[in-house]
C-alpha cells in the first residue's frame, strides 16, 4: 500500500516509516523540519530510511500549505495516511498558542479535507493523554470525560480528535485517534525528559526538575507505540479513540534513578517550582488497545531505559567521530 507519515522524519514518524517499509509497503513522509530542535536530527533520520534501498519518498513541506499538499496527492494514490506531524509539548505551547492551534488544529483540517477530496478513506491521528488534563479518576479511560484541557496544545489535540468525528460523520472516513503516552527510545527528541537528562547528567550539569519529582508518567516505548500504530492500518474501525500507554506509570524520582544506574553517573538536581500546564500523572487503561487491536506492550521500563542508554552512548560517539 502506499502510505503518507506525516512528521515522518521526527521521533516516532521515522520509527513508523522504518517499520512500514519493512513489512513492504511504498513510503511518503511529510514533514517541514522546523526549528523546535535541530534539524540536523531529523535529517540523519532520513538519511537512515533513504539509505536502507527501500520505497522511501521525502516530501519537505508544511500542513498548512495547500497547494503543496494537493500537490502531493495529485502525484500519489495513497490508501492510508498516519498523521503525527504537530506542534508538540505542554510548556512550548504556553508560549505561543496561536501557533499550536495554527498547525496542529488547521493544519489537520488542511490534510483531511484534502485527502477527502483524493478518495483516502482511511486515516490514523496522533492525540495526546495530555487531552485528559487533571484527571479525577485513575486509570484515564477512553469513555471519561475531557471538558477541561490546561495547555493549549491538550486543547489542540481535543481540537483535533472532534474533527476526526467529523470527517467520519459527515464523508465516512475511517478515523482512529491514538492518545499517545509518554513514547521514549532510540531517536527520542531531545528535548524530551529522558534525553534531556541523559545528555545533562553525562556532561555534568544540573537536570532541571519541577516540583518534588513525585509527579508520575505513563512511559512507553517506542517499538510499543509503533506496535500500536500499525495495528490500526490493518482493520477497519468507522471512529475510534485508543489509549497507547504502558499502563505502569512511575515518578520522576524513580526515572531519574534508573537513568543514574544506566549511566553509572548520579545526577545533579536543579529544583524548580511546579509548571502550569503540567498534569500531576498520566495513567493509561489499555483495555480498548488489548481488545480492539491486540496490544500489548512488551518493554518495560527497565529494559527500555537501557536499550535508550545504548542507543544514546552509541549516538554520542558518531557526533564526536
Amino acid at each position: 500500500m502506499n502510505f503518507l507519515v506525516t512528521g515522518g522524519a521526527g521521533f516516532i514518524g521515522s520509527h513508523v516509516c522504518e517499520r512500514l517499509l519493512q513489512d513492504g509497503h511504498l513510503v511518503w513522509a511529510l514533514d517541514d523540519l522546523n526549528g523546535f530542535y535541530d534539524p540536523a536530527v531529523k535529517m540523519q533520520n532520513l538519511r537512515a530510511l533513504e539509505s536502507s534501498g527501500q520505497p522511501f519518498h521525502f516530501q519537505r513541506g508544511e500542513l498548512n500549505d495547500r497547494a503543496g499538499l494537493e500537490s502531493l496527492f495529485e502525484r500519489v494514490a495513497f490508501d492510508q495516511v498516519i498523521h503525527l506531524a504537530a506542534r508538540a509539548g505542554v510548556r512550548p505551547s504556553l508560549e505561543d498558542p496561536v501557533l499550536y492551534q495554527r498547525v496542529n488544529v488547521e493544519g489537520t483540517v488542511e490534510l483531511l479535507e484534502t485527502a477527502r477530496a483524493h478518495g483516502v478513506k482511511k486515516f490514523t491521528i496522533a492525540s495526546s493523554s495530555s487531552v485528559y488534563g487533571i484527571a479525577a479518576k485513575l486509570p484515564f479511560a477512553e469513555a471519561d470525560p475531557t471538558f477541561h484541557p490546561i495547555s493549549p496544545y491538550a486543547a489542540s489535540k481535543l481540537a483535533c480528535e472532534a474533527l476526526g468525528h467529523v470527517y467520519h460523520h459527515v464523508y465516512g472516513m475511517d478515523v482512529v485517534m491514538l492518545r499517545l503516552f509518554t513514547v521514549y527510545g532510540p531517536r527520542q527528541r531531545p528535548d524530551l525528559a529522558i534525553h534531556k537528562f541523559a545528555r545533562l547528567i553525562t556532561s555534568g550539569k544540573p537536570i532541571p526538575v519541577f516540583g518534588a519529582g513525585t509527579s508520575a508518567r505513563d512511559y512507553t516505548y517506542v517499538s510499543d507505540t509503533v506496535d500500536g500504530i500499525l495495528a490500526c492500518t490493518r482493520k477497519e474501525f468507522g471512529f475510534e479513540i485508543i489509549n497507547l500507554g504502558d499502563s505502569e506509570p512511575i515518578t520522576l524520582n524513580a526515572l531519574i534513578d534508573l537513568l543514574e544506574k544506566a549511566l553509572g553517573q548520579t545526577a545533579i538536581i536543579d529544583r524548580r517550582p511546579d509548571q502550569p500546564g503540567d498534569v500531576p500523572i498520566t495513567y493509561a487503561d489499555i483495555t480498548r488497545a488489548r481488545n480492539l487491536l491486540g496490544y500489548s506492550p512488551r518493554v518495560k521500563i527497565a529494559d527500555g531505559i537501557a536499550r535508550f542508554v545504548a542507543w544514546f552512548r552509541e549516538n554520542q560517539r558518531g557526533a564526536a567521530n
